[in-house]
């Protein structure tokens, strides 16, 4: 079976520890079975929230990689427990079992994922050896090892950021964009990472709200625009007419002059804007509206693309995309992950693309870290996809290696 090639795999790479929570006894023995002969490397088993958090706090005890858990249980439900998931254990991946109506259950997802938990998915009972073949597959293309982010001792000061910006300590690295039902490499998404001396790639969540919160974001977003016109052109160059999209701060967009920024960016980099994408999260399209409004309208008249990002997270989006000359459409990460066996995303998504084509423009779907949710993004006429499961975000030198051997059906 392809999918228990999966699972060894990632269990030669990882050696998968599992907890499962479920106050059934015999439920609890046969999946814990069910598990080992599927080749894991241990299965501890409790009861209900409480007997699991008191196995998570035992620190002498293997770390768990995924937990399966029940949702009605005595003492400690599901949903108590997925709180406490959230707070101290949200490195361990987590599938949730339940018989319960399936809108309750996605309800639960969702609940979930607010907390921060790495959530693979959800399975009805009985579980089904496929089924949960497939599930465990995700995580390691969810959390892929040789792109772990590092690890934070502690949070950074604005001084520490602000002057790891003076030393050109901040890169972009760049996610690929493929075309859904030919297979193909359209363009890429330029993303900030820190790369510090001392711990290693770091990743958005330490820095972007701490310039944003105090105003400094601009200077991160025009190195990171920068850096990424010169890696179009170097792709261009290179024989690859790959489309480059990068993010425009809250900030930037007050700004006046920033189209003509932006375009002298273009202008010394070499690069034609019609190659260049920027993207704008619908809460930033909202703030100083005029002055948005002015260098969003003059940027796409000068051939700039312009994405409505993380689409269905923010406020008043139909009045986003009736006031923006949007040339693309990108759905959240949020409504993606596993879509494909949820009626009420699946609903979400497909009038998304549906939206997006009636205004003949592009649909973007980020976030596709399993092969179901490919397969149901070419079903549903999704035009491109990003995320994990076509490859994590990388450097130039390994973009430009993963452009010379990328296949995908």
């Amino acid at each position: 079976m392809p999918n228990e090639h999966i699972l060894r795999k990632a269990d030669e790479a990882g050696e998968l520890h599992f907890l499962v929570v479920e106050d059934d006894d015999f439920q609890r023995e046969t999946l814990a079975d069910m598990l080992l002969s599927m080749g894991a490397k241990s299965v501890r088993q409790a009861g209900d929230g409480k007997q699991a958090l008191e196995i998570l706090q035992a620190q002498s005890a293997p770390a768990v990689d995924i937990v399966l858990s029940d949702l009605e249980m005595p003492e400690m439900d599901g949903m108590e427990y997925f709180r406490h998931m959230g707070s101290y254990y949200a490195d361990i991946s987590l599938i949730i079992m339940s018989a319960l109506d399936a809108a309750l259950i996605a309800s639960v997802e969702a609940m979930a994922r607010a907390y921060g938990i790495r959530l693979l998915g959800a399975i009805e009972k009985p579980v089904t050896r496929s089924r949960l073949q497939t599930l465990i597959a995700r995580h390691e293309a969810v959390w892929p090892k040789q792109e772990r982010i590092a690890s934070l001792p502690a949070n950074f000061s604005l001084e520490e950021i602000l002057a790891g910006l003076e030393k050109d300590q901040f890169e972009p690295f760049f996610q690929p964009k493929v075309d859904v039902v030919y297979g193909q490499i359209k363009g890429v998404e330029a993303l900030a990472r820190w790369i510090h001396p001392e711990h290693g790639v770091i990743g958005p969540h330490a820095f972007i709200e701490v310039l944003e919160r105090n105003g400094k974001l601009d200077g991160l977003t025009f190195t990171i625009l920068k850096k990424a016109a010169f890696a179009c052109r170097r792709l261009h160059e290179s024989g690859r007419k790959l489309s480059m999209a990068v993010n425009i701060s809250l900030t930037s967009l007050t700004d006046t002059t920033l189209a003509n920024r932006i375009t002298q960016v273009m202008h010394d980099a070499a690069v034609d804007p019609r190659y260049f994408i920027l993207e704008v999260t619908e809460t930033a399209a909202m703030t100083d509206v005029a002055h948005a409004l002015e260098n969003l309208a003059r940027l796409r008249m000068r051939g700039f693309g312009l994405s409505i990002d993380d689409y269905g997270t923010g406020y008043s989006s139909m009045q986003q995309i009736s006031r923006i000359a949007f040339s693309e459409l990108k759905i959240d990460q949020t409504f993606v992950k596993g879509f494909s066996d949820n009626e009420s995303l699946r609903i979400m998504v497909q009038s998304s693309i549906d939206l997006a084509h009636k205004l003949r423009i592009k649909c973007t779907a980020e976030g596709v870290e399993a092969e179901q949710d490919w397969r149901a993004l070419k079903a549903v006429r999704c035009d491109l996809a990003q995320g994990y499961f076509i490859a994590k975000p990388m450097s130039l030198e390994s973009l430009l290696e993963f452009c010379e051997s990328f296949a995908i059906s």
